[in-house]
């Protein structure tokens, strides 16, 4: 079968080795080695999805070829295999960039459900990446970037949209990138070849806004000196993205509701009925459900728009986002500038991670841009951060502080990282996406005792 993954399986003992081919060959194509020298000439020449090594070989030891194979194939899935298993080699193994770790002699079904496990993990990092790099290289990646869970589930939400003609709601902080996201469902989606059309509904009156969404006759109002074809027009076959829609008042929600329901309109002042083949994506920052209870949104169109929702984490529930965001951005403006900065100090950047951006991605690269333009060394410190990032205190800025609820979530996820991490503090700050001195800070902040 031309999509089956291969599995290389590598162990001195032949016995165990071929009974492990037998059992994987009806599922799987399976190459072998008898030694980490033969497996790596196979990986050096073969395309090879997971490796399955014995840990105690002669010679090359299955860490060893491990961190050998990864260090050659960062994308290689690989699982460790040993007669003499202890919980210390298990976390080692994974430490060290196992994907998982099993005792001998092996459970044909337990090897074949972890199989199964960490091949799908394997693939849907690999269409994330992919969806990464196709937004890239249209968009640039301002509010892309991120290997947090919650960004996994906007890159998983917009892959499976795309494809369909369902409006879309995106909802998210001021800065989080809501344009971003609706461009790159537009441009993922069947409808590429046509026309996005972006309106920014705040900016306008509710007469401008019925004007520029369906247009006008020729004398419809003082001023209309000739037709005009509106938005929905314009991207009939497209897209057409409303941001900030909890801006619109009750007039143009009627409209826009039948626009919806109907897919037709007539222009104001115009009696022809006109009919459009376009997909809406609407975004907004504030709480529409709460609006509708309020009175002052419909609620009927509320569940219209609300077909697709897609949830924009700020950048306070994404902490560990907040160095590859730094980095990405500071790329960007030394190649704007000609600067050569390599990077923040420890200190700097312990302070733009507890920073809590209120403005997210938007105010994190308008920060790192002043940044760049203004600092005169070779890596951004502390000295080089804007005051007023500097001088918060500290208790202020740390994500999450504002709410009970939010709070007692943050100090459970550290504990169950300490606890998962065996109490070892690097290992729990690399599972939280944050530095240890970060970690640090926060564990005295908290109170808490080594966690074992």
């Amino acid at each position: 079968m031309k999509n089956k993954k291969t599995i290389l399986i590598v162990d001195d003992e032949k016995s165990s080795r071929d009974g492990l081919a037998r059992a994987l060959r009806r599922m799987y194509g399976v190459r072998v080695a008898e030694s980490g020298a033969t497996a790596l000439r196979i990986l050096s020449e073969e395309q090879i999805d997971v490796m399955l090594s014995d840990l105690r070989m002669p010679v090359m030891d299955g860490m060893t070829l491990m961190q050998r194979a990864l260090a050659g194939s960062p994308d290689l899935t690989c699982i460790l295999l040993t007669a003499y298993g202890s919980v210390e080699t298990a976390v080692d193994a994974m430490r060290h960039g196992a994907a998982d770790f099993l005792t001998k002699p092996v459970n044909l079904s337990e090897l074949e459900l972890v199989l199964q496990r960490v091949l799908r993990s394997r693939d849907a990092e690999a269409e994330n990446r992919q969806l990464r790099e196709q937004l890239d290289s249209k968009f640039g990646m301002e509010n892309i970037i991120g290997t947090s869970p919650a960004m996994g589930e906007v890159f998983d939400t917009v892959r499976q949209v795309a494809g369909s003609r369902a409006t879309v709601l995106v909802q998210g902080d001021s800065g989080t990138g809501k344009e971003l996201i609706a461009k790159a469902i537009h441009q993922l989606s069947s409808r590429k070849h046509g026309a996005f059309v972006p309106v920014h509904c705040a900016a306008l009156s509710s007469t401008l806004l019925e004007s520029e969404l369906f247009g006008h006759e020729k004398g419809a109002f003082t001023g209309a000196t000739e037709l005009r074809k509106g938005r929905f027009e314009m991207a009939d076959g497209g897209s057409l993205f409303l941001d900030e829609i909890g801006e619109i008042d009750a007039s143009v929600q009627v409209k826009l509701l039948r626009a919806l329901e109907e897919r037709a309109f007539e222009r104001v002042g115009g009696q022809e009925t006109i009919e459009v083949d376009t997909r809406l994506i609407a975004a907004t920052n504030r709480d529409l459900k709460k609006m509708v209870a309020e009175g002052t949104f419909r609620e009927d169109l509320y569940y219209r728009l609300h077909v697709v929702a897609i949830d924009l984490p700020p950048i306070r529930a994404r902490v560990g986002d907040v160095p590859l965001l730094l980095n990405h951005f500071l790329a960007e403006f030394n190649a704007e500038n000609g600067r050569s900065i390599e990077g923040f100090s420890a200190d700097a950047l312990d302070l733009l991670q507890a920073y809590r951006w209120q403005g997210n991605v938007r105010e994190l690269r308008n920060v790192v841009e002043q940044m760049v333009v203004l600092s005169h060394g070779n890596q951004i410190c502390v000295q080089n951060l804007p005051a007023y990032i500097r001088e918060t205190d500290e208790k202020k800025s740390v994500p999450f502080r504002e709410d009970g609820t939010l709070l007692a979530m943050e100090k459970h996820a550290i504990l169950q990282a300490l606890k998962r991490a065996g109490g070892n503090r690097t290992r729990a700050a690399e599972q939280l996406g944050i530095s240890r001195r970060t970690l640090h800070r926060k564990i005295t902040e908290y109170g808490f005792t080594e966690v074992k």
